[in-house]
């Protein structure tokens, strides 16, 4: 299952939440700005900033990456 971190008025979280629906990708987003408890797990790992995209397979990388998110399509 895709991971998607993402915060409130965040455009490249938006486009990320928007390719995942487009490709019927199924994912479980977790809204730091309401799930605080996230953000210091994210800061732990070196993230600075949303989107964080955490894949199946354990890789995790941040920003809207269409050609990383095109891989699961």
């Amino acid at each position: 299952m895709v991971t998607v971190f993402s915060k409130n008025n965040c455009i490249q979280c938006k486009m990320t939440k928007r390719f995942l629906q487009q490709h019927q990708i199924n994912f479980v987003e977790h809204n730091i700005d309401e799930q605080p408890e996230y953000v210091d797990q994210l800061k732990k790992a070196g993230f600075m900033a949303t989107p964080v995209v955490q894949l199946p397979d354990g890789n995790t990388f941040s920003g809207f990456r269409p050609d990383r998110l095109q891989q699961l399509a």
